[in-house]
Order: C-alpha cells, then sequence, then structure tokens
C-alpha cells in the first residue's frame, strides 16, 4: 500500500494512492485512520514529503561496491548521525544549496519509517517495528565536516532531506536496487544487500540507544557514486517499488536573483 501526503485547495491530507489517483484517508497512517469517498486526481495535487518526522536519524559509509568486499562483522559502534526537521522537503521541490558554497553532494537512500514505539529490541523481530519505507535524498555539505569527523552541520542546511514521493508498506527492504541519476546519467545503482550494517541490525542498535518513535526516519545509507551537484542540477533518487524522488539544485544566490525579476 502506498501512502501520501499531499496539499490539494491549500489542505494538507493523507490519501492511499492507486496508479493515477489518491483515495482520501481520514486520520493519521501511522495510528487510526480511514477511507473516505474522496478521489483525487494525481495532476490536481501536490506531493509533499510523506511525512514529517522529528527524528531523522542518518548512517554514514554504509555501502561497498560488491558482496564480496563485505566485512565478516558490523562495526561495533556505527557512525550514526541526525539531521534537523526543518532539512526535509518533498519530491520537486528546489534544494537550495547555501551562499557559502558553489556545490553539494546528493545521496540516493532507502528511507525507513518507524511505525511504533522500539527500545531494545532484537534484530529478529526490528521489521515488526517498521510502517513502511520511502526514498531519500541526503543532501551533504563536506566542506562543514568538522576535522575530528563530525558530521552534522554538513548534513542540516535548510532543504537537505527530500522524501517521497510515497511510503510503501509492503516491501522487502532487501531486495531492492538503490539508485539515483543527475540530470539523466546513472550515477548510483546498488542492491541493498551491499549494507555493510543491514537494516535490521540498523534499527536494532539505534533502539539501544535512543526509543525509537512512530513517524521516525532513518536513512540506510547512500551506494557508492554519490559526487557533487550544483545550480540547475537535477538528481532523481529512484527505488522501483517505491518510486521516483526528484528535486532540481538551485544556488541561493541564482534563487533570490531570479525571484527579483
Amino acid at each position: 500500500m502506498k501512502f501520501g501526503r499531499f496539499n490539494y485547495k491549500d489542505k494538507i491530507q493523507f490519501g492511499v494512492i492507486e496508479k493515477d489517483n489518491v483515495t482520501v484517508i481520514e486520520g493519521n497512517p501511522l495510528t487510526n485512520w480511514s477511507y473516505t469517498s474522496e478521489k483525487i486526481s494525481l495532476d490536481d495535487i501536490e506531493l509533499l514529503a510523506p511525512i514529517a518526522p522529528k527524528n531523522i536519524i542518518g548512517i554514514g559509509a554504509n555501502y561497498v561496491d560488491n558482496k564480496q568486499s563485505l566485512p565478516n562483522q558490523i562495526p561495533e559502534m556505527p557512525v550514526f548521525f541526525f539531521k534537523p526537521a526543518t532539512s526535509v522537503i518533498g519530491p520537486s521541490e528546489e534544494v537550495i544549496i547555501p551562499n557559502q558554497l558553489q556545490e553539494v553532494k546528493f545521496e540516493s537512500e532507502l528511507a525507513v519509517v518507524i511505525g511504533k514505539e522500539a527500545k531494545n529490541i532484537d534484530k529478529e523481530h526490528a521489521l515488526d517495528y517498521v510502517f513502511g519505507y520511502t526514498v531519500g535524498n541526503d543532501v551533504t555539505a563536506p566542506q562543514f565536516f568538522h576535522k575530528d569527523g563530525h558530521w552534522t552541520l554538513g548534513k542540516s542546511f535548510d532543504t537537505f532531506t527530500p522524501l517521497g514521493p510515497v511510503i510503501e508498506t509492503e516491501l522487502n527492504p532487501y531486495d531492492i536496487h538503490v539508485t539515483a541519476k543527475v540530470n539523466g546519467e546513472v550515477k548510483q545503482n546498488s542492491p541493498t544487500e551491499w549494507m555493510i550494517v543491514p537494516i535490521k541490525e540498523m534499527i536494532a542498535y539505534l533502539s539501544t540507544v535512543m526509543t525509537l518513535h512512530p513517524g521516525d526516519v532513518i536513512l540506510t545509507g547512500s551506494p557508492t557514486g554519490a559526487h557533487f551537484v550544483k545550480d540547475e542540477d537535477t538528481v532523481e533518487c529512484f527505488i522501483e517499488k517505491i518510486g521516483s524522488l526528484t528535486n532540481t539544485f538551485k544556488h541561493a544566490d541564482s534563487r533570490v536573483h531570479v525571484s527579483q525579476k
């Protein structure tokens, strides 16, 4: 089932998306909801980020180039970082490159949406706590990484976490490819089985550190091939069973210049 969050006639709503239409629902998909009789064409709505998370947690350097390069053991302390809720945008919205920079990196990722409270869970049951999956772009300004390895500032600029287009609840996260195109050219294409820290282990580990709440989003790492993009570049992050998350990058200076015309 594909859940979308959208703007229609200046009202933000949730719905179930099927083919070219969305059926509006009452309530919140994460808790209690029910169908309404209202159906709207996708052409008439503005898709937003399918979730408005309070917590966004990312993992760094989580893919290898091939299955043979996977380590025998996962790291004792994986590299995690937080991203602020103010960094979240939806499909088709612009990613703003801050004035201090001329380019930033894109990172296409599978994003996990937590569905129920999780604390000190075991990996065998970790997926029971997942509501669904969406596509994320973990936009990054590595020039703002601290020399001792702190990544938060370089991940935290407004618009640096596009999510969408929908949350897919019926997905095997171990049987998909994470891909990305820049201006139509393929730059990333890796199966999730090339993750160093697999999804079950990732969720279970995080639950030993913090309580995960419904609506929290975990960015599960980006395949090799991520690189810098600049003003006017368009990045399409794609996972076949979820859909396409496409955003154009605009430098803050050029965006101001256009708005003054």
